[in-house]
């Protein structure tokens, strides 16, 4: 892929988080999902490659745009596409943390078509799955993880999703002496910020959508890190889905090539502010916007400030 396609990846995601800042804190979850989602259609629909949206909105009969399978962009490689023009509806629409903007780019079959169900993940900035893995239980991963880090099981910190489902991990966490970071959505990243310097965050670990993971591991094949995952199915219907997307061991878990593999593009930009990311802040006619855009083949990794002259009823620049 070319390089250049990095760069006009970041005017996608700015595009999308702009359009989403209109609706920081005005309650409406929907309205600020169909603003991201229609920017970002017609910014990729400005680029020059042949696109396939592999991670998207939904199936084609519950999404209207951006679905699985559309075909995106004026002509050009061919590439695959995963995306989540809000990650964070609920976050932005209180006002929230960590919401964001993102998009993947990577060659034809570089990633995992995953349905629509709920997955198991856990990331850490370890090397393989000797550490961590989850063919091992929490407990065991904890005190693994705090001996490969040299540090007190105190010490870490762990990250989880605030749902009903996370309670007994929630507890083991606790009973194993380990510090715990709960939040309300965003698990891309979250993941992110379990491998990276700059966050205190050790290790992420719960249950989030399946679309998620891939994104979160195609931002880990560029700055580095681990990553599983494990899809979970609750009824029939979420498993046909998955058979119609060609996964045939309903029980595999995912290591990070299979989820994403090859030249990977990824693109994130702030909604609101957050761990990774600083949010949208509009003044006048002018908003600032803050990107992280990296590549893994060339292990580039680019933090873009951006200031945009541009009239937000309108959104056209």
């Amino acid at each position: 892929m070319d390089r250049n396609l990095a760069i006009e990846l970041v005017r996608v995601s700015e595009f999308a988080a702009l359009a989403a800042s209109k609706h920081i804190g005005r309650g409406n979850e929907k309205a600020a999902d169909q603003a991201a989602v229609d920017a970002m259609r017609k910014c990729l629909n400005s680029l020059t490659i042949s696109g396939t949206v592999v991670i998207g909105e939904g199936e084609r009969d519950e999404a209207p745009m951006l679905y699985i399978g559309e075909k995106v962009g004026q002509g050009g490689p061919n590439v695959d596409i995963a995306l989540d023009p809000l990650e964070g509806t609920t976050i932005t629409a209180k006002g929230g943390e960590n919401a964001m903007a993102v998009i993947a780019l990577a060659q034809e079959g570089g990633f995992l078509n995953a349905p629509d169900v709920y997955m198991r993940k856990i990331s850490a900035k370890v090397e393989n799955e000797n550490v961590v893995s989850l063919s091992q239980d929490l407990r065991s991963n904890i005190k693994a993880l705090a001996e490969y880090k040299k540090i007190n099981t105190e010490d870490l910190v762990i990250c989880v999703l605030d749902r009903e489902r996370h309670k007994d991990d929630i507890e083991i966490i606790r009973s194993a002496g380990a510090r715990i970071k709960i939040i309300g959505d965003g698990d891309v990243s979250a993941v992110i910020s379990s491998v990276i310097d700059s966050s205190n965050i050790d290790m992420y670990y719960g249950i989030g959508g399946a679309p998620e993971g891939v994104l979160a591991a195609a931002a880990l094949q560029c700055v580095g890190g681990y990553l599983e995952g494990q899809l979970i199915f609750y009824n029939d219907q979420e498993t046909d889905r998955a058979k119609k997307t060609g996964i045939t061991n309903l029980d595999k878990i995912y290591k990070l090539n299979d989820l994403a593999k090859g030249d990977v593009m990824f693109s994130a930009t702030g909604v609101t502010d957050g761990t990774m990311l600083r949010g949208i802040n509009i003044n006048k006619n002018f908003a600032t916007t803050h990107s992280i855009v990296m590549r893994s083949k060339t292990g580039t990794i680019r933090e873009i400030d951006g200031k945009h002259n541009f009239d937000i009823k309108q959104l056209d620049y």
